[in-house]
C-alpha cells in the first residue's frame, strides 16, 4: 500500500454486513487504521457455507487493541437498523462513519425476477442503506460532520440488462450518497458510493460460484481503498471503484491484490462488464463477445 491510510484514533464506524467477506475486510481495515468497530450483521455462529459471525469479527478487533461491539442486525428490520445506531453511541460514544456493506445479490433479467426477491434486494441494498444513513445523520450534524460511505457502483444504464431488479436497488443507493452530498455537505457530511472494480472474493463469488480464484481479488482492496477515501477530505459526492481511489491515491500495482498471482480479475464495471454472462451456481462468469476477463476496466 502506496498511499498514507488515514489516523482514524477516536472515530467510531459501524459497518454493516461485516460477519465475513468484504465487510469484515472493511471492519477489521478501519480498526487497524485506529478506529472503534460496531460489527453488525445476522450471523452469530458459523455455518458450513457461511462462515464467520459478528463475535469472530468483533474478538479480532479487541485482538487489535480497539473497542468493538457486535450487534446482531436483520437490515430488513427498521427496528434493528435503529438499536445498531442506538447501542453505537451508548456504548462507544458517538458515530462518524456509517459503511453500509450489506447486500442481497440477484443477478437475473426481469422475467425470472419474482416479487419477493426484488423486495430482497431492494430492502437489503437500498431500504437498509437509506435507514441507517437517516438514523445516524442526527448525531454525525450534532458532531459537526461524519462520512457515509456506501457500497453501490458508479452509475451506468447499460449495465442494467439482465440485473434489472439488483440495479434499482445499488443505483438507488448511489444516488442516495450523491444526493447526500448536495444536501448535507454544508455540514460537515462527507458522502460516497465505493464500489469494486472486479470479482472480489466473498462468500457469494464461493457460493454462487461466480468465476475462479484466478478470477478474484482479495477483500482487502476494497478496505484499502476506504482508507483512501477517508483520508481525502475533499472527496465527496463521488462514485468510485476501488481502483480509482487507491490509483488517485498513489498505489499504481494492483497485482499484490490478486487471488492467485498472475491471474485476470474478472472486471464488473466500465466497457468490460458491459458483456458479462454468469449462470448462476454454473461455475460460468466470463465476457462474451470476445473480451478477455480484466480487460478494461477504470
Amino acid at each position: 500500500m502506496s498511499f498514507q491510510p488515514p489516523d482514524l484514533s477516536g472515530r467510531v464506524a459501524i459497518v454493516t454486513g461485516s460477519s465475513r467477506g468484504i465487510g469484515k475486510a472493511l471492519a477489521l481495515g478501519l480498526a487497524r487504521a485506529g478506529a472503534d468497530v460496531c460489527v453488525a450483521a445476522k450471523s452469530l455462529e458459523p455455518r458450513e457455507t457461511l462462515p464467520g459471525s459478528i463475535l469472530q469479527t468483533r474478538d479480532e478487533i479487541l485482538a487489535l487493541g480497539r473497542r468493538s461491539i457486535a450487534v446482531r442486525t436483520n437490515v430488513r428490520r427498521a427496528e434493528d437498523i435503529e438499536e445498531m445506531v442506538r447501542r453505537t453511541v451508548e456504548e462507544l460514544g458517538r458515530v462518524d462513519i456509517l459503511v453500509h456493506n450489506a447486500g442481497a445479490l440477484w443477478w437475473r433479467p426481469l422475467v425470472e425476477t419474482p416479487i419477493q426477491r426484488f423486495d430482497l434486494v431492494t430492502e437489503v441494498n437500498l431500504r437498509a442503506g437509506f435507514h441507517a444513513t437517516h438514523c445516524v445523520l442526527p448525531y454525525m450534524i450534532e458532531q459537526g460532520g461524519g462520512h457515509v460511505v456506501l457500497i453501490a457502483p458508479p452509475i451506468d444504464l447499460e449495465l442494467l440488462p439482465g440485473k434489472i431488479g439488483y440495479l434499482v436497488g445499488k443505483f438507488g443507493l448511489t444516488m442516495l450518497a450523491l444526493g447526500l452530498h448536495g444536501e448535507e455537505g454544508h455540514r460537515g457530511i462527507r458522502s460516497n458510493a465505493l464500489w469494486p472494480a472486479t470479482m472480489v472474493e466473498s462468500q457469494a463469488t464461493i457460493n454462487h460460484q461466480m468465476g475462479t480464484p484466478e478470477q478474484w481479488r482479495k477483500p482487502e482492496i476494497v478496505a484499502d481503498a476506504l482508507l483512501a477515501v477517508l483520508a481525502h477530505p475533499e472527496w465527496s459526492g463521488r462514485a468510485l471503484t476501488d481502483e480509482e481511489a487507491l490509483r488517485e491515491a498513489g498505489v499504481t500495482d494492483f497485482e499484490p491484490y490478486n487471488c492467485v498471482p498472475g491471474g485476470k480479475p474478472l472486471y464488473i464495471v466500465g466497457e468490460a462488464a458491459r458483456s458479462l454472462v454468469w449462470k448462476e451456481r454454473a461455475g460460468q462468469v466470463r465476457a462474451s463477445q470476445g473480451s478477455e476477463p480484466g480487460a478494461g476496466g477504470r
